[in-house]
């Protein structure tokens, strides 16, 4: 571990620290994702012991986008390192192009290229070097990059031919978050799912790292034969711990998390994007530091009042 743990105390909801940015920081790829991988790096500019968070955008997104939560994640303490992947619009990848077909899986690779490289991604940052702590890293994600996120804690695919595909975890993720993670796959996927995202068939039974699982009771997806409780199978199909939040009147985007004033947010809700942000900070700092209550006490918070945000259930 490096330097003095000031994490459990330096840092609440009330206290932000100023944000240092670095954009982009690149690392090189393997020959065949061609791309170079471009990241956004995002750390409080005081304190020492950071853990780290990785996030995985969702589909066609990039490392400029979730600021909401990159930011205020940041800002009470974390290292967040946002990659920018194959499938993001800003790279514009022609459907007809080899890698389409494994899109999923040079996601997960570039995850594991972010955890071969941390030294290198401290450094280019100013100021950042030696005040990171690697011992506590986690992985958090968004749609598809809950399922980018989901394959790195323990959920495997499943093939054409019924058998389970490769163990793609890493231990060197510790705890997880899941931001409307798509369900279990088979007769649960739509026509459209199994035409298009043969790999959106998989499987949480071996997903055995602690994770917070976070769904809106209004989420309908086009890539399941099943309403929003589809959502709900990486928490209820895993063996503990996990943890559960269903947010009341949540939509696919849970009220605008992808950024401010995005066009793609239905369920528009600065209160609701707040709760999030609220709920997955104070779920890590437990995660990661078992004494603080954090977590406790924001599961309180969402219940409170005449008219709760929504539900929380932990097994």
């Amino acid at each position: 571990m490096k330097g003095s743990v000031e994490y459990p105390t330096a840092w609440t909801v009330d206290a932000p620290a100023p944000v240092v940015s670095v954009s982009p920081v690149v690392l090189p790829a393997s020959k065949e994702r061609v791309a170079d991988l471009q990241l956004r790096i995002s750390a409080p500019a005081t304190g020492s012991g950071l853990p780290i968070l990785i996030f995985a955008h969702g589909y066609r997104s990039s490392s400029d986008g979730y600021l909401p939560l990159a930011h205020y994640w940041a800002a009470r303490g974390f290292v967040v390192i946002q990659p920018t992947f194959l499938d993001s619009w800003t790279l514009n990848l022609a459907p007809d192009d080899p890698r389409s077909s494994s899109i999923w899986r040079y996601r997960v690779e570039d995850v594991k290229n972010v955890l071969d490289h941390l030294e290198t991604i401290e450094a280019s940052v100013p100021g950042l070097a030696g005040r990171v702590d690697p011992s506590r890293t986690a992985a958090a994600g968004h749609s598809f990059g809950a399922q980018t996120t989901g394959m790195l804690l323990g959920a495997r695919t499943v093939r054409p031919d019924g058998s389970l595909g490769e163990v793609l975890s890493d231990p060197r993720i510790k705890v997880g978050v899941l931001l409307c993670a798509g369900g279990r796959g088979g007769e649960a996927l739509s026509p459209l799912a199994r035409e298009q995202f043969p790999y959106l068939n998989q499987v949480y039974s071996e997903m055995t790292t602690p994770t917070l699982v976070i769904v809106g009771d209004q989420d309908r997806s086009p890539l399941t034969v099943l309403g929003p409780e589809w959502f709900r199978d990486a928490y209820t199909l895993s063996p503990a711990p996990k943890s559960l939040v269903t947010l009341f009147g949540g939509e696919h985007m849970l009220g605008g998390i992808s950024g401010h004033l995005v066009t793609e947010t239905t369920d528009e809700s600065p209160e609701r994007v707040a709760a999030v942000q609220r709920l997955t900070w104070a779920w890590l700092r437990t995660a990661l530091y078992p004494a603080d209550r954090a977590w406790s006490e924001a599961s309180a918070a969402l219940l409170a009042g005449p008219t709760p945000q929504g539900r929380v259930e932990d097994k």
